[in-house]
């Protein structure tokens, strides 16, 4: 077991709220997989500290996540598999194993060789675990699906599977809004006909329903490699896109209370007309 400070301390009370008999009952009821979706929250949290720029609430998530790390090494030794000493250790011989260069002296010519390398040593650490000798293989399927697209765009174009600049993707994207523009329309269609009736998958309704989520799907997919030639971390973008969406439209709030309105009274024209206010009003700022 590893005994350094705060550490010590954070196992100890991991370890505490589990305990059996004395310890907290909502802990003592956890499982990986109930654990899991705050894990992946933590995470999430800790990009928004870090988008926002707020090192003390930084400080605090990451305590967080941490704390999620040891919940699930505390579980994994409770079932006699690894305990938390195991997990630091692990990720220490890959870290050093990965960074030849920096470990063992090893050429490395810049930072572009070395991400070639690091997938090197991943490919042959998975052929070593695994049949699937796959150039996909082993990308998580609970990734949000943003990333997963994104991390099997970076596999296929590591070998060679990619288009050579933007332009190409621009052309694609294009193409796949014309196919859900074309889906709309046979969805309205079949709307008209015989009613969007999903629940028979047979029906009419349901199959121009799929269609076009296969096709929002592939504009979807599409964007995320626009992003990926643009060297744009697809789901900071979003991010930042909600965020300006979002005080955009408390503006928009704000604007209809000082003239004594509420938002939902108004028509789409007046909304767009307060909407287009709160987008000036930013630029004036600099926003």
């Amino acid at each position: 077991m590893i005994e350094h400070g705060g550490i010590a301390r954070l196992l100890a009370i991991m370890a505490r709220l589990r305990d059996p008999e004395t310890g907290c009952p909502w802990d003592r009821e956890q499982d990986f997989r109930t654990i899991a979706p705050y894990t992946i929250e933590e995470a999430y949290e800790v990009a928004d500290a870090i988008e926002r720029g707020d090192f003390d609430d930084l400080r605090d998530e990451l305590g967080d996540l941490l704390f999620q790390v040891v919940f699930h090494a505390r579980m994994a030794e409770e079932a006699g598999r690894f305990d938390f000493d195991a997990v630091v250790m692990a990720i220490c011989d890959k870290m050093e194993r990965r960074h030849p260069h920096v470990f063992a002296a090893a050429p490395i010519a810049d930072a572009d060789a070395q991400s070639r390398a690091w997938e090197a040593h991943k490919r042959a650490e998975r052929s070593a675990h695994s049949q699937d000798d796959s150039a996909l293989a082993g990308i998580a399927r609970g990734l949000p699906e943003w990333q997963r697209a994104l991390k099997l765009q970076k596999r296929a174009a590591g070998v060679g599977f990619d288009w050579p600049d933007p332009e190409p993707v621009l052309a694609k994207l294009a193409e796949e809004i014309e196919e859900v523009r074309a889906e709309f329309a046979a969805f309205a269609d079949a709307d008209r006909q015989t009613g969007t009736d999903r629940s028979d998958p047979g029906s009419p309704g349901a199959e121009a329903a799929a269609r076009l989520a296969d096709e929002i799907g592939d504009v979807l997919f599409v964007c995320v490699n626009l992003a990926r030639h643009a060297r744009v971390d697809p789901g900071a973008a979003l991010r930042a896109a909600n965020r300006k969406f979002e005080r955009r439209f408390r503006r928009m709030e704000a604007l209809a209370a000082e003239a004594g309105l509420a938002l939902p009274d108004l028509d789409l024209a007046a909304q767009e007309t307060l909407w287009d206010r709160a987008k000036v009003e930013e630029r004036s700022a600099g926003q």
